[in-house]
This record gives structure tokens, sequence and C-alpha cells, in this order.
């Protein structure tokens, strides 16, 4: 009731115009027109000579589609979002890397990030030539609002929040994303690459009534499909449209386009492993709870959990002797003396409490 009673002190947004973000050069780019832009119609038997493509067939002799048509329609069905409000990559981190080209005038503009969060932010920034201001999450890994718009200027283009967050493990609460998405200026990337395995609703519900809001998400994590590096984008149609010019003509390639199309096609198989690695978390979490020199365990909406011990880096290193690799966070903001515990099979997580408990 409080944060809904401070909610209604910011200001609503209602004159929004993404061109007023839109990097002056990337207005007037004309982008690159390949082969198979021109001739749309390629899965028809046609004599294609218009690519240089080698003509003898293997299966991966043509170019793929440059707009992964197939794979936008079937997600577009599973999420009961618009084609036209998706864009694919070659993995997250290059739906990133775009948004920040698009939008980010090097040396000029800012964005905020809300450590501690994923690391990739930071080093697109840098990449980019763009400042990174942070503001550290409060003391339940939530969003701290007033800090973060008073941190914001005219020239703060992306805020980034992770939620689930990572490496917390929490999603943020509804009234903090919401108070952020009417009230930041510029706008708000919500990375859901752990959304499945949330007990929260997605933001895709309501992606019509923020037109700064951007949504990516991933096939590495719930769909089981790291190694073929498949990020996704969801935004209006009008910021899609304008990452569709600077994305290269052929970012997803052929094979990653046909292994994602299967497995988006198998929504049963991954609901059971979905089911899985939640029933699996449970047991982890409450196997952690005897282990003595755990101090804490976080509240984790994802597929991993955050735990506090007593020494980080020695226990990152028992647990390597024993063979089991983790992740020591000890180094990130809020999160000395913790590692994080990805949630793997039963015979897994049997063999990670088994190592624990001998050390």
């Amino acid at each position: 009731m409080r944060l809904r009673k401070q909610v209604q002190g910011y200001k609503m947004k209602n004159n929004f115009n993404i061109e007023n973000l839109v990097r002056e050069n990337i207005k007037s780019l004309k982008p690159y027109s390949s082969a198979r832009d021109e001739f749309k119609e390629f899965t028809k038997d046609m004599v294609f000579l218009d690519a240089n493509e080698n003509p003898f067939e293997n299966g991966v002799n043509r170019y793929p589609d440059p707009q992964q048509t197939t794979v936008k329609k079937e997600l577009s069905k599973l999420k009961e979002i618009p084609a036209t409000n998706i864009l694919l990559g070659n993995g997250s981190d290059e739906v990133l890397d775009l948004i920040f080209r698009a939008f980010c005038e090097p040396k000029i503009d800012n964005v905020i990030t809300l450590p501690p969060t994923y690391g990739m932010y930071k080093v697109l920034a840098t990449i980019n030539n763009v400042e990174e201001r942070e503001v550290l999450l409060n003391k339940n890994f939530e969003p701290n609002i007033d800090s973060i718009l008073e941190k914001a200027d005219a020239n703060s283009k992306i805020l980034f929040l992770c939620s689930p967050n990572n490496p917390t493990g929490n999603s943020f609460s509804q009234e903090s994303v919401e108070t952020l998405l009417n009230s930041f200026n510029g706008l708000v990337v919500i990375d859901e690459a752990y959304i499945d395995f949330s007990s929260q609703k997605s933001w895709l519900e309501r992606l019509k009534e923020f037109p700064n809001l951007i949504i990516t998400q991933t096939l590495s994590k719930a769909y089981g499909m790291a190694g073929i590096r498949l990020g996704i984008c969801y935004a209006s149609e009008e910021i899609i449209t304008i990452l569709n010019k600077l994305k290269p003509p052929y970012n997803v390639n052929e094979l990653t386009q046909q292994k994602a199309l299967k497995r988006l096609l198998s929504k049963n198989k991954v609901q059971h492993e979905i089911s899985k690695i939640l029933e699996q978390r449970e047991k982890l979490i409450e196997k952690l709870k005897t282990i003595s020199f755990v101090e804490e365990i976080y509240p984790t909406d994802s597929n991993f959990v955050l735990v506090k011990v007593d020494n980080a880096i020695d226990r990152y290193n028992n647990l390597l002797e024993k063979g089991i690799v983790i992740r020591n966070r000890t180094t990130q903001a809020l999160c000395e003396n913790t590692l994080r515990l990805t949630v793997g099979t039963k015979i897994e997580n049997i063999k990670l409490i088994k190592a624990l408990k001998d050390i």
C-alpha cells in the first residue's frame, strides 16, 4: 500500500515519441538489402541465381531467411504477440548491442543499470562508448526508484531491469517496474532470460501499454538451447523497425533457425523439463538449509540459487577439488561471500549436496 501511494507522486508518461530517442545517423540509415530481402519467396521451387551461392545442395548452401519468418510465426503463436513485434538475434547479447547502437550517442548519452545484475550491460556500454550509471538495488534486491530517477537526466536513454535478476534470482515487484515504465523518460529494457522459471507473469502481456518497453528473452535457459545462440526481442512495431535497420542481414544462421523451430514445436517436452527443474530447485533449497556454512539462501524465481556462505573463495575452491563448478559472485555489489548454484539434474544436485556436506 505504501508503494502504491508513492507511485501516485510520479509523473506518468503520456507523450512518448520513439523518434526523439533514435540517433540521427540511424534515422537516415538505409539498411543493406540482401538478395533474400529483394525476393522473399525463396522457399518456392525456383532457380536461384541471385545471391552468388554455391548451387550444389547440402542443406546449408543457401543463405538463411534474413527475417526468420517461420521461427517468428511459431513464437507469435506461442507468445500471442504479432510477428511484427519480434526481432531475433545471435543471442540476447546481439539484441542488447543493437539497442545501444540504435539509441545511444557515443560520448553523449548514458544508460542506467542496477547492480548486482547481468554483466553484459556494462560491457556493451563500454564497447559503445556510452556512460553507464549504476544505482545499487536495495537490501531486498529491489530497484531504488527515487535514486534511479534522480540519477537520470535528458541523456539517459536506457534503463536495464533484469527480472528475474541475475545473480540474485528474484523478480522485481510489479509496482516498482510499472512506476519506472511510467516515470523514466527513455527506454526500459526488461531482461526476462529466466522468466519461464518465475511465478510472475511476463511483461509481454502488457507490451501494448508501454511504448517505451522492450523485453528480451532467450532460448538458452528454459528451452535448453544455449548452444545455438538465439535471443528474442519484443517491442513496439516502431522499435522493431528501427532495430531491423541495424541488424546484419543474415544474423541468425540456418542451423539455428532449424533447431529453434524444432524446439519451439516441442512445447510439452520443454514444459516437462521446466517442471523438473522447479521441482529440483525446491529440493535443493531444502537440502542447502542443512549445510552448516550456508548462512543465507536468497529467494529465487529462476533456475539457480544464490547462497551466502562463510567464505566464498574457500568454498568455491573446495567444490572445484571435488569436481563441481559453480559461480563465485563475491566480487559483485551486495554479494559478498555468495555462491550461485545452477539447478542441475537430480543426480547432479545429489552430488553437489554430498560435496557440500563432505567439506
